[in-house]
């Protein structure tokens, strides 16, 4: 099966010429009316792969994953830490010896915002996140999070390849290598990035590494209805591009590609490259009708507060993530945040050295009214059953101050928060501990080896049995330090 454990590398076992060839003369033989009026919805010879490809069966259909890009902090947000109140003031360090990312720690700094307790579960959450707080019975939380870097884009690479250097595959490349595709309209991967930009690591973050090419993710700007996908449709300027010249066109570079595809049988990203042309003539028909939110009802817009100023590229980002999962897409990345600059007046993300009560002050009712509204959205249609939500950072921040206002805080690797929802994890569940300050991770450590594992459970993969043949080793998302799927957060 395509899962099995492969002698020698796909990259390089031939593919019969006759499929490749099949698949693009199917594709140029519905040109009907130029690439823009394709009639396309029998393209593929295959059909998409469903769960049953799974091996064993599955609680999840699909992943959301929220990633708060810069480093939230755990302290003030999910991890409540009495005792850093009582010693608020203290020297962290009062002999010296550490150095934190970027100084040395300073005082014991308690959160900047109250914690309480919430719903029937009795879950602490900071009034940072009052919205989401209304949702902790139907959440899991990780408190003992490590990262094995305290840098931002090895942090990133870790949380999405699992790997701190570039090149490996993410986890969504990973979960489409394993289960396919649901649809032949949409990818199977889609990110969003943060309307700002990208994240630290930039596209490297949802690559398919050594895994071929179709696996990488499909980016889509929600902020652009015209333009969703870079490139997808030609300027409405053009009229040049009529049917009949498209038609041409596109006979010529029928052409063309057997020619050069022919002593290329086993070339995998030429294969890549035409599935690629023939989703992207499908997206032209599909991609704006999922990007198009005027659909939605008034209910569901004020929910996501999509007319709000500062909220509502978010909300519009969780709300074209729950679109694309109902219509059948594996793996959604939304990004809360994008890529750090100068801090001018807030950071563009939640790296929150100089001035924390600002910048998560402003990052925080983002998170809160986007992801809380997901949540509820989802559970309202009863997709939040198979759909699994996760929001995690690439790690989180000192629980001392740092700074000459003592108001911000430091990276901290040692220790932060990730959270899961839905598809088959353990409503109102806490998970390992932080010790007393918050500091360092101490009780149940978990890696992204382990998050990993436990999201490829609930699809119904097996971590140690998904692999791909490269460098001489079977190389799997989990890599070969984890401790497995954590059973403690599953129903």
């Amino acid at each position: 099966m395509w899962f099995l454990k492969p002698k020698v590398s796909p990259s390089t076992m031939p593919v019969p010429l006759s499929h490749l060839s099949m698949s693009r003369r199917g594709f140029l033989g519905k040109a009907a009316g130029g690439f823009g009026g394709l009639a396309l919805c029998s393209m593929l010879s295959g059909s998409p792969k469903s769960l049953s490809n799974a091996h064993f069966p599955a609680r999840a259909r699909r992943v959301i994953q929220i990633f708060c890009s810069g480093g939230l902090s755990h302290v003030d947000t999910f991890d409540y830490k009495p005792e850093l109140a009582r010693r608020a003031g203290t020297p962290f360090d009062p002999d010296g010896k550490l150095q934190f990312f970027a100084s040395k720690p300073g005082n014991c700094q308690p959160s900047f915002w109250k914690f309480r307790r919430h719903g029937q579960s009795g879950i602490w959450m900071s009034d940072l996140l009052p919205k989401l707080a209304t949702c902790v019975d139907d959440m899991a939380f990780i408190y003992s999070m490590q990262s094995k870097t305290a840098l931002h884009g090895p942090g990133n690479f870790m949380m999405n390849t699992g790997q701190i250097l570039p090149g490996f595959p993410s986890m969504g490349s990973w979960i489409t290598y394993g289960l396919g595709c649901e649809t032949d309209n949409l990818p199977s991967f889609v990110v969003l990035p943060d309307k700002r930009g990208l994240p630290p690591g930039g596209i490297i973050n949802w690559g398919a590494g050594f895994l071929p090419a179709q696996h990488q993710a499909t980016t889509v700007n929600v902020n652009d209805p015209d333009q969703p996908i870079a490139d997808l449709f030609p300027p409405k300027s053009f009229e040049m591009a009529t049917p009949a010249r498209d038609r041409v066109g596109l006979s010529l570079l029928e052409k063309l590609n057997q020619i050069h595809h022919s002593p290329r049988t086993g070339f995998s990203e030429l294969e890549a490259r035409i599935k690629a042309y023939e989703m992207a003539a499908r997206l032209q028909l599909s991609a704006p009708g999922v990007t198009d939110l005027t659909g939605e009802s008034e209910g569901t817009k004020k929910l996501y507060e999509l007319d709000h100023p500062e909220i509502g590229a978010f909300g519009r980002q969780c709300l074209l993530a729950r679109r694309l999962a109902e219509r059948g897409v594996r793996f959604v990345q939304v990004y809360c945040g994008a890529e750090n600059t100068t801090a001018e007046k807030i950071r563009p993300n939640w790296d929150s050295h100089e001035d924390l009560p600002r910048d998560h002050g402003y990052w925080g009712p983002i998170l809160d009214s986007g992801a809380s509204a997901l949540l509820k959205d989802l559970k309202s249609r009863g997709m939040l059953e198979d759909t699994l939500v996760i929001c995690t950072s690439e790690f989180g921040r000192q629980p001392a101050a740092q700074g000459d206002a003592a108001k911000g805080r430091d990276h901290n690797g040692g220790g932060f928060t990730t959270w899961l929802a839905g598809g088959g994890i353990k409503p109102g569940t806490t998970y390992g501990s932080t010790d007393e300050l918050g500091f360092k991770a101490v009780d149940k450590v978990v890696h992204s080896y382990e998050l990993h594992a436990t999201a490829l459970h609930l699809l119904g993969l097996d971590h140690e049995r998904l692999t791909w043949y490269y460098n001489g080793l079977e190389q799997r998302l989990t890599g070969f330090e984890g401790k497995g799927v954590i059973d403690e957060l599953l129903m």
